[in-house]
């Protein structure tokens, strides 16, 4: 049979969750000689080797055809993908995130909407919240209201080589996805959304001070930018994060007026800094949970998340030749 779809699911190294997810693509709608699902294992674990050959072995007679691709050196999601994709054979390439679970109807209702010159389908990401949620789960939630995240999306594997994929540049899990749309709008392409086509995001237990280690990911920013300049500041981000660069600026006011023994400079750029800090922690606050420990984690981290930031977006840009602030 020919398959129509290929399923391309990046792994490293999370077993349940792999198994979560791989137990909705097989329970999908759609005709499951026709589609194809292949794990690209970013670890090469042979852990998860035996995981995909059991899944495999299971569903050979009744279920679509399950590959196990290891990719090696560990070059992150980004290079994952590309391994994925490349190797398989669906005229219509759907990636999805191990830690998604694809709804039933996931993909009969994207390869519905890929009709006649549509290059590429965002599909629909549900992220369930507490009611309580804290500062990371709703900044997680932002995943919902994002265009063409790799969690859900659909490109014709012609548009995929044409382009050469994903930019491998981008190491981390943060803005690949981002600049492979900017990429195809750039080039006219006709990009449109499947809101029935849709996965579920459920949010994971995050360590203390995870916003903290999240801050290094702000370097590839700079790399987009680059890449796409207009569009960037068009649909990411429209201008600089003023209220940090202030934050930093009064860290070094204080540090200065205090080398220099001068109070007024010191006190001025202190009261500057307590201004934006207090709005900061109080912006993060709202709306999220008021429990002790979690308010305590957003007033420690809130004077640590503007200089780091800082730090990681100027990193990007030195690293990345580009003028970007």
């Amino acid at each position: 049979m020919t398959i129509d779809v290929s399923v391309v699911v990046p792994t490293f190294n999370r077993p349940q969750l792999l198994d979560r997810c791989l137990a909705g693509l097989v329970a999908q709608t759609f005709d499951p000689s026709a589609y194809e699902i292949v794990i690209a294992d970013d670890a090469a674990s042979e852990r998860t080797r035996r995981q995909v050959e059991e899944w495999r072995s299971r569903f050979r007679q009744t279920g679509p055809a399950i590959h196990y691709l290891p990719v090696r050196d560990s070059r992150g999601p980004a290079a994952a993908r590309n391994a994925g994709w490349r190797c398989a054979q669906g005229r219509v390439i759907a990636f999805t995130d191990d830690d998604c679970i694809p709804q039933p109807d996931w993909l009969t209702a994207g390869v519905r909407a890929m009709r006649d010159g549509v290059t590429g389908v965002s599909g629909r990401v549900v992220v369930p919240l507490p009611d309580d949620p804290t500062d990371y789960e709703r900044n997680a939630a932002g995943l919902a209201t994002a265009e063409f995240v790799t969690a859900n999306c659909f490109y014709l594997r012609s548009a995929l080589e044409a382009v050469g994929g994903f930019d491998e540049r981008f190491a981390m899990a943060w803005r690949e996805d981002s600049d492979l749309w900017l990429t195809f709008m750039g080039r006219g392409e006709t990009l449109v959304s499947a809101e029935d086509a849709v996965v579920i995001h459920p949010l994971r237990p995050a360590p203390w001070g995870v916003s903290l280690s999240q801050q290094r990911k702000s370097q590839f920013n700079a790399l987009l930018y680059k890449k796409h300049p207009q569009l960037y500041r068009q649909r990411v981000q429209p201008g600089p994060p003023r209220d940090y660069y202030a934050i930093v600026g009064s860290i070094v006011g204080c540090l200065l007026g205090l080398a220099l023994r001068r109070p007024g400079v010191t006190v001025a750029s202190f009261m500057v800094w307590a201004r934006f800090t207090g709005a900061f922690i109080a912006r993060r606050l709202h709306g999220t949970s008021r429990r002790p420990a979690h308010v305590a984690e957003v007033i420690v981290t809130s004077a640590v998340i503007p200089p780091l930031a800082v730090y990681w977006r100027l990193h990007g840009a030195f690293v990345h030749r580009v003028r970007f602030l």
